[in-house]
């Protein structure tokens, strides 16, 4: 009888041993720290694709979705006003270059000629007058004309120097050409009008645009046919071989998340595929936005910050606005 009653007492120490176990177990399972779910997304590098010229849209050479290279041509647009302006433009260079022309290479033979011509006229005129002059010079010595007489003689003798001297200038002039002022503001003026060339023919190339960088096309806004203006965004394209994830942290989580940093994610859209990712930019978001008590009454108010970090090496499937899941133990 008394093993009995040693036997049960021995049952029932093991059995209240047994439930201070469980209730351990339970209270242990129950207050530890529980983790915490921290929700980012990818996101990538954007190029904006717009033109420096007004037009309309003539033709897309891509689609949405599309993969591109760096240089591909994908979208032509139509512009009167510069194919106007491309005529133009040449038209002027071409009236500059035949000024310049004309004035390097003087004036024409027959001019020069003609100028000649006038100059043995004005010599013969010349010497005619001279002689004339100095008959009449003696015998005004002489006393046999008048004053009268010999002043007029001497005075179309003097014209007659002077309509010499001008018919030699002009065919100096006709033989010597522009004088080099004129010879200069010709270059000039030709210079000036290749550079309106060269700007318009710039333009060109702004109706064809081209892909700044690899990616896929994201998104195209306008249709074919559409007025798109100057600088207005024509398509998105995404690199996707620069891409990372963004989380907004509560300062008091970010223990293991500061530059430098590996943190692991799983990406719920890739069946869970885990990434390791490495922090690279950390920054506290607007205060209006992001500010949140830690208690109902705190010691201190908390501020939210922004977290990048960038996936080690290429991940498969990935695409910008996935979602990443980070697990964080408190």
């Amino acid at each position: 009888m008394e093993k009995r009653k040693n036997y049960n007492l021995l049952i029932g120490i093991a059995a209240l041993v047994v439930i201070l176990i469980i209730i351990s177990v339970v209270g242990y399972l129950v207050s530890r720290p529980q983790p915490y779910v921290i929700q980012g997304e990818a996101e990538a590098t954007e190029y904006r694709v717009s033109g420096k010229v007004p037009g309309r849209i003539e033709q897309f050479t891509v689609r949405e979705g599309d993969r591109v290279q760096k240089g591909d041509t994908i979208v032509f647009i139509d512009s009167p006003e510069i194919r106007s302006k491309i005529r133009e433009a040449h038209a002027a260079r071409a009236a500059a270059v035949a000024q310049k022309n004309k004035a390097m290479n003087g004036a024409r033979t027959e001019q020069i000629t003609a100028a000649y011509e006038m100059w043995q006229k004005a010599l013969v005129g010349e010497d005619v007058m001279r002689k004339s002059y100095e008959r009449i010079r003696k015998l005004h010595e002489q006393k046999v004309v008048s004053d009268q007489k010999f002043d007029e003689v001497e005075a179309q003798y003097n014209a007659a120097v002077a309509t010499a001297k001008a018919a030699k200038s002009q065919y100096d002039m006709a033989v010597a050409g522009a004088r080099q002022e004129d010879k200069d503001a010709a270059v000039a003026m030709v210079e000036r009008a290749n550079a309106a060339v060269e700007l318009v023919n710039s333009y060109i190339d702004e109706i064809r645009l081209t892909s700044p960088a690899d990616g896929i096309v994201a998104d195209v806004y306008p249709k074919v046919g559409e007025l798109v203006g100057q600088g207005a965004p024509i398509m998105t394209i995404q690199d996707l071989d620069d891409m990372w994830f963004t989380f907004n942290v509560r300062e008091d989580r970010l223990k293991g998340m500061q530059n430098g940093d590996r943190i692991r994610l799983s990406i719920p859209a890739l069946n869970g595929k885990e990434v390791t990712a490495v922090v690279y930019y950390v920054s506290v978001r607007e205060s209006y936005a992001t500010w949140k008590a830690t208690r109902e009454i705190g010691e201190f108010d908390t501020r939210t910050f922004e977290v990048r970090a960038r996936p080690e090496g290429h991940v498969e499937g990935l695409r910008p606005g996935m979602s990443a899941i980070m697990t964080v133990n408190e």
